[in-house]
């Protein structure tokens, strides 16, 4: 009997500071960043040094404002060989941006990544998912800035993201200027309905063994990779509280201690690697815009 041969699945970072959630938009004005307490850079080294003892590479979607502060932290994740991706600038949702303003914040956060680490970016995700119905013209910006994927539109119902409809597995996306490589957030379908599996607070407030399930699921039944997702700040369970709301709360703060652990066990018993490696991309140093992988 023919061996299956193992899915290799996306691990990904989204690198931004525990203030910096949209969820606390209201409660933490971005003038008051720069006053406060930062721990993305101990909390991201402590992603690295799980990932170096598992052994996966992964793709980190760094924060323009961050990287800017932190260029050292940058160019860490890239010697230890990750990928690099931008996560925008100012963690801004993109249907509150107009098309303008979203171009200058991807512009500037893509000049910051790569004048600190030498190499092309060509990867992208909206903060917090944010490339909705509203916003599919982001897609456009992104083609005609030469970006090669993205990994903005979750296919699930939201209060703050999601277009349902959406393809759940990587694709190629039509848009005005051109195509460009979508790698959603994953999700299995259950009862007709797309239920969020792709890490983040479903993979801290849902048993592992929802998450366990859920993965098997995709690579074995379906055959298909899992784009997974963490922050720095979910491996951060001292980090300073801020006032919200309960909901807010809830998603934020859930769970916290569990999250290293979890992601531990989650590496032993599944394969990872970059977006990149997932989506059958080039190595960044050599990506041209032309270039796709055999099945699009």
């Amino acid at each position: 009997m023919k061996a299956v041969p193992r899915i290799i699945n996306a691990m990904s970072v989204d690198v931004e500071d525990y203030f910096q959630v949209s969820a606390f938009d209201r409660a933490v004005p971005r003038s008051s960043w720069g006053e406060r307490e930062s721990r993305v850079v101990a909390n991201t080294e402590r992603l690295l040094e799980l990932f170096d003892e598992a052994g996966v590479r992964s793709t980190f979607f760094v924060l323009g404002w961050v990287a800017e502060r932190h260029p050292d932290l940058v160019r860490r994740i890239v010697a230890a060989g990750h990928e690099l991706a931008c996560h925008g600038y100012g963690h801004q949702l993109v249907y509150d941006l107009t098309v303008e303003q979203f171009r200058e914040d991807i512009r500037r956060a893509r000049a910051v990544l790569e004048a600190a680490s030498g190499i092309a970016v060509v990867g992208y995700r909206a903060p917090s998912f944010s490339v909705v119905k509203r916003s599919l013209w982001a897609l456009d910006v992104l083609i005609e800035e030469g970006f090669t994927y993205d990994a903005s539109i979750f296919p699930v119902h939201h209060d703050r993201y999601g277009i349902p409809d959406a393809p759940r597995h990587a694709h190629l996306r039509q848009g005005r200027v051109g195509t460009i490589l979508e790698a959603p957030g994953s999700t299995v379908r259950w009862a007709g309905v797309n239920i969020p599996v792709g890490g983040g607070g479903y993979f801290r407030l849902l048993p592992y063994s929802v998450t366990r399930w859920a993965i098997s699921r995709l690579n074995e039944v379906e055959q298909r990779p899992v784009i997974f997702y963490v922050h720095p700040w979910e491996v951060d369970p001292e980090q300073p509280r801020i006032a919200a709301g309960p909901l807010s709360r809830l998603r934020h703060y859930r769970n916290l201690r569990q999250t290293a652990p979890r992601l531990r066990l989650l590496m032993q018993e599944f394969a990872f690697s970059t977006v990149a490696d997932v989506l059958g991309l080039p190595p960044a140093e050599d990506v041209e815009t032309s270039l796709w992988p055999a099945w699009a």
